[in-house]
């Protein structure tokens, strides 16, 4: 068995591809736009025209599909069967002629040889991935040496909130390891926590689907909030870093700071953009 087999049938794992499969028959020009906009806005560039990008933990394949757009060669993986299919589809509906600009496979960023065979990128990308691998620093550790010299890393990972963290921690392993009246539970239960929050109140209208007119606003990155929620509440492994410890972490290995938008000190992830040390 491989190990991104392994990790996909792991007990205490949330099947990310099974909800991403979902996500993607919400698909449309609006999504895809505001996914082009802001990865455009993320890495500072008109475009990526003439440069590889790399998605690890590709899910839906949505940002893979806004690299595309903005002109890269793009190479998408992701541990999961299910995210595998899902990135797939969306190359057929939507890569047209450049189909051939993009791969789609399976693989685990924690699998050495695998990473060792990819070679490097000139952009290396992972939302909202390396924190749910189980061995997030190894994981950070792997995605940056595939940022090819002088080329760009953007990562996203969950804020360290403490005890608030620890607690996340229990719910989403408490998910995992439930059966289908305790995650509804669970799902409804963040429903009802987030709606309490004057931040949160916004998002759970929205993800219900209630509140008129705003309810059909797109959340930010073109995704969408009832698939957030649930792989909010759901999410395992479940890992989390401070700002700091990650600015340290990378650049300890020779990598710049050129991007960073937080969630505040609360609930989410940060965003980081470095740039990978020149050739030695």
């Amino acid at each position: 068995m491989t190990m991104s087999r392994m990790e996909t049938v792991s007990r205490d794992r949330f099947a990310f591809g099974d909800n991403w499969l979902k996500f993607i028959e919400l698909m449309d020009d609006r999504r895809i736009d505001q996914a082009v906009s802001s990865l455009r806005e993320a890495l500072g560039v008109a475009d990526l025209a003439g440069r590889t990008f790399l998605d690890i933990g590709c899910g839906s394949g949505l940002f893979s599909l806004a690299a595309l757009r903005l002109g890269a060669r793009v190479h998408s993986f992701d541990y999961d069967p299910d995210s595998v299919a899902a990135c797939g589809r969306l190359r057929e509906r939507y890569a047209g002629d450049r189909q051939g600009e993009w791969t789609v496979e399976q693989g685990s960023i924690l699998d050495d040889a695998y990473v060792q065979a990819l070679g490097t990128f000139d952009v290396v990308y992972s939302w909202g991935v390396l924190h749910h691998t189980g061995e997030m620093w190894r994981a950070i550790a792997n995605a940056s040496v595939l940022a090819a010299p002088g080329g760009t890393l953007f990562i996203s990972i969950y804020n360290d909130q403490g005890a608030a963290s620890r607690l996340w921690w229990k719910v989403k392993r408490r998910y995992v390891q439930g059966g289908p009246l305790t995650r509804r539970a669970l799902v409804m239960a963040g429903e009802a926590y987030f709606g309490a929050r004057n931040t949160g109140g916004r998002l759970v209208k929205a993800a219900c689907g209630i509140g008129g007119p705003r309810g059909d606003r797109l959340p930010p990155r073109g995704m969408s909030l009832r698939h957030d929620l649930v792989d909010w509440i759901g999410g395992f492994p479940f890992e989390v870093a401070t700002p700091e410890r990650i600015f340290s972490f990378l650049r300890e290995r020779g990598f710049a700071l050129s991007f960073l938008k937080t969630c505040g000190g609360g609930i989410g992830c940060n965003e980081y953009v470095f740039t990978a040390p020149p050739r030695a």
